[in-house]
């Protein structure tokens, strides 16, 4: 646990009570505050009054005393609307923060100074491939034998990790609700992927969306940047981050050939170049590994690259690692071979840009797709689709949703069991079941993780 510092014998309020929310009350206790606890929902309250935190809803109870209110990231604070609770706290002059903001706050005080070598932070950002980028980033490491944890929107609560010992590495995966909010940002380095539409309502928007991601190096001030230039929104941040062109504290990541006198690693046609200075310091084939596949995967690996570069690792100790990667659950993950049909969980693709990246990662596309629609429309996906043999609705809206796939051949599913049974009756060898929903998973399931487990049990059911 890190203890959170500058609180000592105050009140912090405490809004939303699920992992981080609970992890963050105890951290706050762990520092000398007096913790109050408070969710909209019965089961958050019971499990902080079993812990005995005082329970205090802000605004019936008022915020009298209160130093910080200390909010759960999935908490609306500002669009569409803020929760009761935070606007209670802007009428009353209450700061605002997360336990993100808390743990940059607290962590380099305590026993910090008495390390021979400071433990750092990396911090990632962008739409897509936080996840898959942070857990490799943590898996060369320790492949490397460098001390590591892995937190943040991934793993453990920020606050609930073990205080980092001499040369560890805190990897840290931050959605854009976290860095919106926070109030120290400071990690050692950077990581922007990339920027698709994703989240508008609760941005105002796509600028706002960008600004809650550019916070983490605007505010953050990182010793290095590592930006995904494929986008206009990664270059313009590149180019802030930079004093010339010969700035080496900034590492561009693209998905083609960069030029220039900087630090630059691209992937192209599933080879990874690194050029410093002009010239080529190393290049490794990502196309034999099986837990990266697609070209969105091989730009996480080369942000999770360039990261382990910036932390000193050589390039063969890297390519090493990357080959005993085993990617993660939900994310392009191979779940079975059955009849010479491969069947492929990629529930996390919860938005268009990311199902974009997932059809383009494979051939003959059994697709099961739909859900909550997200904004910014489907049209995207009209010019991936050149794989797709046929798409299978799902989800509640499953008519409306596929009336948006245009001239792709859709069948109108419904839920998961008839989607897996009706794919797999009219696949042949050779095809791939995709489940890439390119949407949100909360009108019919709790979660994405939620949705993926389904397809992988229908898909297990299929085996007998």
């Amino acid at each position: 646990m890190i203890p959170v510092m500058g609180f000592e014998g105050r009140r912090v309020a405490v809004l939303g009570l699920g992992r981080s929310g609970l992890a963050t009350a105890r951290a706050l206790r762990a520092g000398g505050a007096e913790a109050l606890c408070w969710d909209d929902g019965d089961a958050g309250r019971a499990r902080a009054e079993a812990e005995g935190f005082t329970l205090h809803d802000p605004v019936r109870d008022g915020l009298e005393d209160v130093a910080c209110l200390v909010t759960s990231p999935g908490i609306p604070h500002l669009y569409p609307a803020p929760h009761r609770a935070i606007a209670a706290a802007y009428g009353a002059g209450v700061p605002v923060d997360n336990d993100i903001g808390l743990f940059f706050r607290s962590l380099g005080q305590g026993d910090w100074a008495f390390h021979d070598t400071p433990p750092r932070v990396v911090a990632v950002t962008g739409s897509n491939g936080k996840s898959t980028t942070s857990a490799l980033i943590a898996h060369i490491l320790e492949e490397a034998n460098v001390p590591v944890q892995l937190a943040g929107n991934i793993g453990r609560g920020v606050l609930d990790i073990e205080p980092p010992i001499d040369g560890e590495v805190v990897v840290l995966e931050l959605s854009s609700y976290q860095t919106e909010l926070a109030r120290a940002l400071t990690p050692d380095i950077a990581v922007f992927t990339n920027l698709s539409p994703d989240h508008l309502d609760r941005h105002g928007g796509m600028g706002g969306y960008f600004a809650a991601k550019r916070r983490l190096f605007a505010e953050g001030g990182p010793e290095r940047a590592i930006v995904g230039v494929d986008e206009a929104e990664g270059q313009y941040l590149a180019n802030q981050m930079v004093e010339g062109p010969e700035d080496t504290r900034l590492i561009r990541v693209g998905s083609g050939k960069l030029s220039g006198p900087g630090w630059d690693v691209s992937t192209r046609k599933g080879w990874l170049s690194e050029f410093r200075k002009g010239r080529q310091a190393a290049s490794i084939d990502l196309r034999p590994v099986p837990g990266l596949p697609g070209a969105h995967n091989h730009q996480n690996a080369a942000c999770a690259y360039a990261v382990c570069r910036a932390l000193g690792l050589a390039p063969r100790t890297i390519e090493a690692a990357f080959a005993s990667f085993a990617g993660l659950p939900h994310r392009s993950q191979r779940v079975a071979e059955i009849g010479g049909v491969a069947y492929v969980n990629d529930s996390k693709a919860t938005n268009v840009d990311a199902a974009v990246k997932a059809l383009d990662a494979f051939r003959k596309i059994r697709w099961i797709c739909g859900g909550l629609e997200k904004d910014g429309g489907l049209e995207p996906l009209h010019g991936a689709a050149g794989e797709v043999l046929k798409a299978y609705v799902i989800g509640r809206e499953a008519e409306a949703f596929a009336l948006h796939l245009g001239d792709i051949p859709s069948e109108i599913c419904g839920d998961m069991a008839t989607a897996v049974a009706r794919a797999s009756a009219e696949a042949q060898p050779g095809d791939t079941v995709l489940l890439a929903p390119a949407a949100a998973s909360f009108d019919q399931y709790d979660s994405f993780e939620a949705r993926g487990a389904d397809f992988i049990a229908q898909v297990e059911a299929l085996q007998g």
